[in-house]
């Protein structure tokens, strides 16, 4: 086999595999929903978890009033959450505040208002958070689960997760 075959040969086994693997990481950043056939609308009643093992810090934020967009009382937050192995991060809402949780590492289980089964989130993955969403989340794994959230919140003084 000529060298030159040989190298188009290795270049087009390089292409599918990097083909392959984009698949693979858009299927599983598609992961993480409810089931289908078990979405309904508070199906799941509020429960009153305190927050459990976890850590939030606040790792930048943008007053949206002073840039181009102009979006009177609203912050632009970066966040990152550790949720240790049994951790619990408490209910709350998402009807005046969408966010995007990246699941940077570890698995984590979210129990949603609107799905009647748990859905299980794996590192990878980006959950979108927003009205008619209202739910907790609990490691229920022995590896701590590290969270990147970005929302934009209304109230400064409100401190959810």
């Amino acid at each position: 086999m000529s060298n030159i075959t040989s190298r188009a040969i290795r270049q087009s086994l390089a292409l599918a595999g990097i083909v392959a693997g984009s698949f693979a990481t858009v299927s599983s950043a598609a992961a993480g929903e409810c089931p289908a056939g078990k979405m309904q609308a508070n199906v799941r009643p509020m429960v009153d978890h305190k927050p459990i093992g976890v850590t939030d810090v606040t790792l930048g934020s943008i007053n949206l009033e002073k840039q181009p967009a102009n979006i009177r009382d609203r912050e632009l937050r970066f966040r990152k959450l550790t949720i240790a192995p049994g951790g619990i991060v408490p209910w709350h809402s998402h009807d005046d505040r969408p966010a995007l949780i990246y699941i940077q590492q570890g698995e984590i289980v979210e129990y949603a208002s609107n799905c009647s089964e748990p859905i299980v989130h794996k590192a990878g993955e980006i959950r979108p958070e927003v009205a008619g969403t209202s739910h907790w989340w609990k490691n229920l794994g022995k590896e701590t689960v590290i969270l990147y959230v970005g929302d934009v919140r209304k109230d400064p003084h409100d401190h959810n997760m």
